[in-house]
């Protein structure tokens, strides 16, 4: 007998808690988790350790061909390589999060990386987390969420997780960062981020992060009719 597979769009700002929730989510489903950020992380960061132009779509698209970036599920979490490097951490660092920004813009980037999102959804059941999931990557999903909080919640919670991986960014300059990041991911020419029509709209401000977690699980349920 066939099993269903059932497809989870999450789309939102940055640091709106996304991939946190999601892999909590795909957890407690027993789904797959795909953080689609972290692919367009791991180009930025080959781009900004390389010295490639940021503003060349042709020169990136040939780079993703290069660093033979690969996804692997280790004791059910997602790890991202370029060859056999493992840069799950590399890529969150505040200048990563800007280079994935600019790279992501490129039309020839996100068609190739779209592709290879796609297949991953044909092939289980996924929660997919990102910026233009329910709208392009995963239209026919079952479940659409547009998950969002105030800027300076996000701010504040970006801070805390930089806090925890041993570097101290002040406060004015992450949130400056994030209304940036917000301002070119809203205003892209390709695919730019926005709440899809039939995406449910679950805002976290003065959320903690299990309220966060329990209101887009609940829902994911309840639309899925998943036990």
């Amino acid at each position: 007998m066939r099993v269903k597979v059932i497809s989870v769009a999450i789309d939102g700002p940055s640091g709106a808690g996304k991939s946190t929730i999601a892999r909590a989510a795909a957890a407690e489903l027993g789904f797959t988790y795909v953080d689609t950020g972290a692919m367009y992380r791991t180009l930025g960061l080959a781009a900004y350790e390389r010295g490639t132009d940021m503003d060349d779509g042709d020169a990136l698209s040939r780079l993703l061909d290069e660093i033979g970036m690969k996804i692997e599920y280790i004791d059910g979490v997602q790890h991202v390589f370029m060859g056999n490097r493992d840069v799950s951490d590399d890529i969150r660092r505040p200048e990563i999060s800007m280079a994935a920004s600019k790279v992501s813009a490129h039309a020839q980037v996100r068609k190739a990386l779209v592709a290879f999102q796609q297949e991953l959804a044909r092939r289980q059941s996924v929660v997919m987390d990102g910026r233009d999931i329910c709208m392009h990557v995963l239209p026919d999903a079952a479940v659409k969420i547009y998950l969002t909080a105030s800027v300076d919640d996000r701010a504040r919670r970006r801070v805390e997780q930089l806090r925890e991986m041993g570097s101290e960014v002040p406060f004015d300059e992450v949130k400056a960062d994030i209304e940036k990041r917000d301002y070119d991911d809203m205003h892209r020419e390709v695919s730019p981020l926005c709440q899809a029509p039939d995406a449910h709209l679950i805002d976290t401000t003065g959320y903690t992060l299990e309220q966060g977690m329990n209101a887009v699980i609940s829902y994911i349920k309840e639309k899925a009719h998943v036990l």
